[in-house]
């Protein structure tokens, strides 16, 4: 049981593998490369870093992959032919400033998205209460997140505003964006 899925994931990651060959112009981002080591396998298939490695070992696959050090640890060092074909590069939180700044290359991005202004303050805010009150993930992942789930929130709150309001909230938007210009 349960097999059809596992060769139906094996023949799947084969077909990208094959388009990535072929278009020759690709960087493979996995994130959580530690999921690899074990991926798919089960009675007669192989893991997805099974099927990788060779392609890996020729040069044919530029990959960039993720991972946390406990993870790279606990999977990928125990798979020497693996752990050969990557380069480890050790990338450091960024720092609260930086954090500000990284929010404010996303900020057009999330305002596109959720339909709503985001004001400096609102970035730096979201940038210190998440170093000082979310203690399970980093920066700048956690502000991010911050800033995503409070521009959800005021876009489900104007949906249920009246009409008029909305109005003269893109108004009031629109004002500020151009005092900020």
């Amino acid at each position: 049981a349960g097999s059809r899925y596992r060769g139906d994931f094996e023949e799947r990651l084969k077909k990208v593998l094959k388009e990535i060959r072929t278009r020759g112009d690709i960087i493979l981002f996995i994130d959580e490369l530690h999921t690899l080591v074990g991926a798919g396998a089960a009675e007669g298939a192989i893991d997805a870093a099974s099927i990788l490695k060779p392609m890996l070992a020729r040069g044919e696959l530029q990959t960039i992959g993720a991972t946390t050090l406990d993870e790279y640890r606990k999977h990928l060092e125990k798979d020497a032919a693996l752990e050969r074909r990557f380069q480890p590069i050790q990338v450091a939180e960024p720092s609260l400033s930086h954090t500000i700044e990284i929010l404010k290359g996303l900020r057009d991005r999330y305002e596109a998205h959720h339909r709503v202004s985001i004001t400096d303050s609102a970035l730096v805010a979201a940038a210190q209460l998440a170093d000082r009150y979310i203690s399970d993930r980093f920066l700048p992942d956690k502000a991010i997140d911050l800033i995503d789930e409070a521009g959800s929130r005021m876009r489900i709150r104007r949906m249920t505003a009246p009409p008029d309001l909305r109005e003269y909230d893109e108004k009031i938007a629109d004002v500020r964006r151009e005092k900020e210009s």
